[in-house]
């Protein structure tokens, strides 16, 4: 099945309000592209209300870095799905190897932050999860068992009717930030792989959910990437902070619907 494009800007700890209004200006002067491409930009929390006031009419979409799986309390430095809702967030990405590596997130709080976004009333969050093997595991092969087992965890609990919500971002830790990335023949495999896993488990389900690759994605490889099967867009870090390319990027994913 022909599967929506979907492309993210991760901002990490980066931006400004001079560079929302930079990138919403490129992204609002190719409506073509908006309009066959689904597009969401996760800027630091800082952020969004700047964004979701200079995007308000327009369709780009936005999203949280992380959230707490909380919904209120004494949890200093962290944000609720209602306080991110609020500043305009519709997507959260959840389970990023850097949260991951350096904050503490661990598998039971991964799988409680999913269950947590699903189930916000309120908002009806499209939750982003990051799976992603390291270096060291490549080697040894063992992706395909870290992967299915960071999807098993996170989406435990998770019904099919819950999953037209969720999006799978493939990022192999080794290629986040480093310049390495996996060839479009080592991103399609895993891709396949997490498909099939998710056919298994969902059914029907299964097959709509949009599956990004993520992992030193520029415009000069975003085509040859988004050209295979199961990749139907990307998650986007440093190439996201330069509007022309990431433009270029969203081009490319619309490229891959025709």
């Amino acid at each position: 099945m022909q599967r929506q494009s979907l492309v993210i800007a991760n901002w990490k700890m980066n931006g400004s309000r001079h560079l929302v209004k930079q990138l919403a200006k490129t992204l609002r002067d190719a409506p073509e592209v908006l309009a066959d491409v689904t597009v969401a930009v996760c800027p630091p929390a800082v952020l969004l209300a700047a964004w979701q006031s200079e995007v308000f009419y327009d369709q780009v979409h936005l999203g949280a870095q992380d959230v707490n799986e909380n919904a209120a309390g004494a949890h200093t430095g962290e944000h609720s799905l209602d306080l991110v809702a609020e500043a305009g967030a519709e997507y959260v990405l959840v389970g990023h190897s850097e949260r991951r590596q350096f904050y503490g997130d661990t598998e039971q709080r991964i799988q409680a932050k999913v269950a947590a976004a699903l189930s916000a009333s309120e908002t009806k969050f499209k939750v982003v999860l990051c799976v992603g093997e390291s270096e060291q595991e490549r080697e040894a092969e063992q992706t395909m068992q870290v992967v299915q087992a960071q999807l098993e965890s996170a989406l435990q609990n998770v019904s099919s009717a819950q999953m037209a919500q969720v999006v799978v971002a493939y990022e192999p830790v080794w290629a986040i930030g480093t310049g390495k990335t996996a060839s479009p023949a080592q991103a399609q495999e895993v891709h396949a792989f997490i498909r099939q896993w998710l056919q298994q488990k969902y059914d029907v389900a299964g097959t709509s959910v949009p599956l990004l690759y993520g992992g030193s994605v520029k415009a000069e490889n975003a085509e040859t990437l988004f050209a295979e099967a199961d990749i139907d867009g990307g998650l986007i870090g440093g190439a996201s902070l330069e509007p022309e390319a990431f433009l270029a990027i969203c081009r490319a994913a619309q490229a891959r619907r025709s």
